[in-house]
C-alpha cells in the first residue's frame, strides 16, 4: 500500500510565527508531499502571537462549536482556517479563548513557561483529531511534529482505534531539540485520560512529564520516527533504537521521496 493521504499535525509553520527549524518544515514538507502528488490536510494551534489579519484567517463555522471536556471543565472548539502564500496549501488552526487567545508558544513574555502546557496540547490533539473527523477525511498517515502534537499517536492506537476516520492510519513523529526546560502541569497524567487511556496504561511513565517523558510516549505510539534535526536528544534516539521502531535518520537535505518511502514502508 502506498501513502496517498498525510495528514500533517504541527506545532509551528512559516509564515504564521517566526522562523525556525520547525516551522520552516512545518511549510515546506507539506507542500513537497502535495507536489509529489499526495493529497494532504494541515493543522497547528492558533497561537495568541498570530496575526490574523495579516494572515487572512477566517472562522470555519460548520467545523466550529464543539466542546471538549479536559479536567472536568468545558473548553469550546474553534476551527479557523487560512492559505499559505505562494504554495497555497490551506492551514486549519485550532483556536481557543483560555488556551490561545492572547497567548504565545511555550513561555509568556517573560520568559515564563505556562503551567497548563500540557492541557493545551491535550486540547490541540483532540481538537484535530474531532475535526478530521468533521471532514470526513480518512488518512493513510498522521505525521506529528512538535511537542504540542505528541499525545496525537496516543490518543489514534488507544482512544480512537476504532473510529473509521484512523483505524487503518499510521502514525509518524518528528524529533526536534527540546523546545521547554520544565515539566508539563502536575495533572497531565490526569487529564491525558479519555476513552481507553486509562490510569493502569499511564503507568508506564513518570508522574512528572518533561520533555523526555513527552517524547518517550509519542515514540511508544508511533509507528515510524523520524530524526528531523541534528539537534535531537541522543537519549531519544536511543530509546527509539531499544523499541526496534523504524527510523527515518536525518540528512542535510529534503526530498520527498525520501519521505514518501519511509510512510510507505510502514505498510
Amino acid at each position: 500500500m502506498k501513502a496517498k493521504k498525510v495528514l500533517f499535525i504541527n506545532q509551528e509553520i512559516a509564515p504564521y510565527v517566526p522562523d525556525s527549524e520547525m516551522s520552516l518544515m512545518g511549510n515546506q514538507l507539506p507542500h513537497m508531499m502535495q507536489e509529489s502528488g499526495c493529497e494532504i490536510r494541515t493543522f497547528m494551534p492558533k497561537w495568541g502571537n498570530i496575526n490574523e489579519r495579516r494572515g487572512q484567517l477566517h472562522e470555519v463555522i460548520r467545523l466550529s462549536g464543539m466542546n471538549l471536556i479536559i479536567d472536568d471543565t468545558d473548553h469550546p472548539l474553534i476551527i479557523k482556517v487560512a492559505s499559505i502564500p505562494v504554495s497555497r496549501i490551506q492551514v486549519y488552526f485550532i483556536d481557543n479563548d483560555d488556551y490561545f487567545m492572547k497567548r504565545r508558544m511555550t513561555e509568556d513574555e517573560e520568559g515564563k513557561e505556562y503551567e497548563d502546557n500540557g492541557e493545551r496540547a491535550i486540547f490541540f490533539a483532540r481538537g484535530v483529531l474531532e475535526t478530521v473527523k468533521k471532514l470526513r477525511w480518512v488518512p493513510d498517515v498522521i505525521h506529528c511534529q512538535g511537542w504540542m502534537s505528541a499525545v496525537v499517536p496516543l490518543y489514534i492506537k488507544k482512544a480512537y482505534h476504532d473510529e473509521p476516520s484512523f483505524a487503518d492510519t499510521k502514525v509518524v513523529t518528528s524529533l526536534f531539540s527540546s523546545p521547554f526546560k520544565g515539566i508539563l502541569d502536575t495533572n497531565f497524567k490526569k487529564c491525558l485520560e479519555f476513552k481507553n487511556v486509562k490510569p493502569k496504561l499511564l503507568s508506564a511513565y513518570n508522574d512528572t512529564f518533561d520533555f523526555f517523558e513527552l517524547s518517550k510516549m509519542a515514540i511508544d505510539y508511533s509507528d515510524g520516527v523520524i530524526e528531523a534535526t541534528p539537534k535531537v536528544n541522543k537519549e531519544l534516539m536511543a530509546y527509539a533504537d531499544k523499541c526496534k521502531m523504524p527510523l527515518l535518520r536525518y540528512e542535510n537535505r529534503d526530498e520527498a521521496g525520501r519521505y514518501t518511502a519511509f510512510y510507505d514502508s510502514l505498510f
